[in-house]
């Protein structure tokens, strides 16, 4: 790789981010950007503007669920599962890559090998503009909130834990 040169997996964001029509630049770091907390510190951003991704299966049907939440956030599996029909569990890293395509740390919200039910966190439409995973542990891209929900037609919903 040369350098500037973008890894694989974030080359293969960058294809399905122009395949939606988005242009967004996918920027690598040399520092991770895996938690919310790193990429927060790495972009200069707050914490809730992290869009993090995050897959569960479906205990039932065992399709992968993604949820993209806000940085600042834990995720109520509970409210999750009412949301679905069905109960959900974490899911472990073969599944997450194997149903995604990623690894976990950077999951995009799009791209994935099997498309994922997929729900967004109704505290990221507070922002002007958010950042997300971009198929690495060190690449992410900005984007609105709007964006968002439109790239992965997810359903907003209110998924922060109490």
């Amino acid at each position: 790789m040369t350098p500037g040169e973008l890894k694989p997996s974030a080359r293969r964001v960058k294809a399905a981010l122009a395949a939606l029509g988005f242009g967004f630049e996918v920027r690598e770091f040399p520092a991770s950007t895996r938690t919310s907390a790193e990429a927060a510190a790495a972009v200069g951003c707050r914490l809730g503007q992290i869009a993090k991704s995050l897959v569960f299966r479906a205990k039932t049907s065992g399709r992968p669920v993604l949820v993209i939440a806000s940085g600042a956030n834990r995720v109520d599996e509970k409210k999750l599962g009412r949301l679905l029909g069905e109960k959900i569990g974490r899911a472990d890293a073969g599944f997450v890559r194997a149903k995604t395509g990623f690894a976990i740390g950077g999951v995009p919200p799009v791209g994935h090998a099997e498309p994922p039910a997929t729900l967004i966190d109704r505290d990221l439409l507070a922002f002007d503009e958010i950042w997300a995973a971009a198929g690495t542990p060190n690449a992410v891209f900005r984007l609105t909130p709007d964006d968002l929900v439109k790239m992965t037609g997810g359903q907003v919903a209110e998924l922060r834990q109490d």
